[in-house]
């Protein structure tokens, strides 16, 4: 398992190679099957978001190791037209998809980090991490 690999989003078929590869990762790290889950779920909002929004960005992963504690770091980065108000994003129930999914929220919430930087015309990076318990 290299310690960083990536996938680019370019089309729908994208998020779910995106997905496959977080979850075999995840499985290397030693996640149990809810975290996979829960690791997969937050992927496939921040591919998603990728396709829909910026239309082409990448999702990479990194496995992050210290002395305590083993985990993977999931990298989202698009250079498409940024997000203008982010406190509005990240409210529960907020879409412009018309998506039923748990959106940038859900994905704070799924995971143990998350970090969100965006410039209107620049792109948006998201930097979001799961610890093994």
């Amino acid at each position: 398992m290299s310690s960083q690999s990536f996938v680019t989003i370019l089309k729908e078929w994208d998020i779910v190679a995106a997905r496959q590869m977080g979850r075999e990762i995840a499985k290397q790290l030693g996640f149990g099957t809810v975290d996979q889950a829960r690791i997969t779920t937050a992927i496939s909002e921040l591919a998603r978001n990728i396709y829909l929004y910026a239309g082409e960005g990448q999702i990479s992963f990194e496995v992050v190791e210290s002395l305590e504690q083993k985990g993977i770091k999931i990298v989202a980065t698009d250079s498409g037209p940024g997000i203008q108000d982010l406190s509005l994003v990240m409210q529960d129930g907020y879409t412009t998809s018309g998506g039923l999914g748990a959106g940038l929220p859900g994905v704070r919430r799924l995971m143990d980090e998350f970090d969100m930087e965006s410039e209107v015309g620049q792109g948006t990076r998201i930097v979001t991490t799961k610890w093994v318990r």
